[in-house]
């Protein structure tokens, strides 16, 4: 067994032993800088230092501050009547509040746990109160909250973006797109389930105009921030990273407006996103140096003459990641599998002719869904740990969403106007 293969398995042995991250991965490279002749310790840390000094990585502590700031502003509240007022009619109204809330939110946490986390404690014991099964409300949580780092500003989006240099803009904008379609989907399965179980509406009466008005203003200025972030860039106006301090102020002056936000939650939000920007800034240092392995001993480049020797095909190509994808994300945090492969996948995709934004949403959908997958599925774990739903019931209860996330996976993958068409209209 090559020095690589050691690496490679020595990373996989740390990952199952649920060792952090970050010390997995650099645990991994050092045993490379250990034991390779005529390498440079040094360059260990100057690829460690060097690879959080991205321009692009900036703009994560700022939206990762943006979606605390939002929860501490009385956003979410304001969100969540606007939701309730426009599904509470429906079968099963709250289930389809806990979709729409999530597909609101995106655009303004960007952080899947964070909602996750957030709406496990706000509707899942309001929605037991109205009769709706814990497990069905916890998946229903978990599910949903894979829409959020598909709509802008996806944190996942501009690790993408960042390590594979591609237009973090463009992301943004094809997330939209995904990110509906995940959202209407899962509605119709909410809708489906909810009247084969008679789960009730929130409300019988119809909905006025002057209702929907009244519901729609404390709403109306927060859903707007996703829509001047993605005006802001592509008007040219502000960068993607600048994008993120530009809707930092926007947040801080809504939550002064609204009264909510004063100096104690301020600080509250900040410590939570040095804590959150820290971890993944940790995982970005690592994997910068591991990446820095790979492409002195040519795997990329192997790896890709290989597939494109064996696979002829772009669309076979397409459904062999996406299976191997699906298989890494039940075992690898999501953020950590991007770091390292996609400098591995990327340029086999581009040489296949696939477009690259096409292809990093199709990458981005696979990490949300093993953040939904056991063994390690993150969201599974979170919401089961906060709602007290046994991982047995969750798993049951998930069957039928796992089979339309697959759906989903399909048709992002082979109709690609899923994600390009609203790009190709914008730019």
């Amino acid at each position: 067994m090559d020095l690589i293969s050691i690496i490679f398995v020595l990373l996989l042995v740390l990952l199952f032993l649920k060792v952090p991250v970050y010390i997995a991965i650099l645990g991994a490279s050092l045993v490379y800088f250990l034991f390779t002749p005529g390498v440079n310790s040094i360059v260990f840390a100057q690829q460690a230092i060097g690879g959080t000094e991205s321009i692009s990585l900036l703009a994560v502590p700022f939206f990762v501050l943006l979606g605390s700031l939002m929860n501490y502003s009385g956003v979410t509240s304001r969100i969540f009547d606007f939701a309730s007022m426009l599904t509470g009619r429906m079968k099963g109204g709250l289930g389809h509040v806990n979709v729409l809330l999530s597909t609101l939110m995106g655009g303004l946490s960007g952080s899947n746990l964070a909602d996750a986390a957030m709406q496990s404690k706000m509707l899942v014991p309001e929605m037991e109160k109205k009769g709706f099964s814990k497990p069905f409300s916890t998946v229903i949580t978990a599910t949903s909250s894979m829409i959020t780092p598909l709509i802008p500003p996806g944190i996942a989006m501009i690790l993408y973006g960042s390590i594979a240099n591609v237009s973090i803009g463009k992301l943004f904008v094809s997330g939209v797109g995904i990110g509906l379609l995940l959202c209407l989907a899962l509605m119709s399965v909410v809708a489906i389930i909810s009247k084969k179980r008679n789960y009730p509406k929130i409300r019988e009466n119809r909905l006025t105009v002057s209702e929907f008005i009244e519901g729609a203003k404390p709403a109306f200025f927060p859903m707007l921030i996703p829509v001047a972030i993605i005006g802001a860039i592509r008007a040219g106006i502000v960068t993607a990273t600048e994008a993120g301090s530009f809707a930092v102020l926007l947040a801080i002056i809504l939550g002064i407006a609204y009264k909510e936000l004063d100096f104690k939650k301020a600080v509250l939000s900040v410590k939570e996103t040095v804590s959150s920007t820290s971890g993944i800034m940790l995982i970005v240092a690592a994997a910068s140096v591991f990446s820095w392995v790979l492409t002195k001993e040519r795997i990329p480049q192997q790896l890709a003459e290989w597939l494109i020797a064996t696979i002829s095909n772009k669309y076979v190509f397409l459904f062999v990641v996406n299976i191997f994808l699906l298989i890494v994300g039940m075992f690898i945090e999501g953020n950590a599998s991007m770091i390292i492969l996609v400098p591995l996948l990327a340029p086999i995709a581009a040489a296949f002719g696939i477009n690259e934004i096409h292809f990093a949403m199709i990458y981005i959908f696979n990490n949300a869904i093993g953040a939904l997958s056991p063994p390690m599925g993150t969201l599974m774990f979170v919401t089961c740990g906060i709602t007290g739903c046994k991982t047995k019931d969750f798993i049951k209860e998930a069957v039928p969403f796992y089979g339309l996330l697959f759906i989903v996976l399909l048709l992002v993958t082979y109709v690609p106007f899923f994600s390009m068409g609203l790009v190709n209209l914008i730019y």
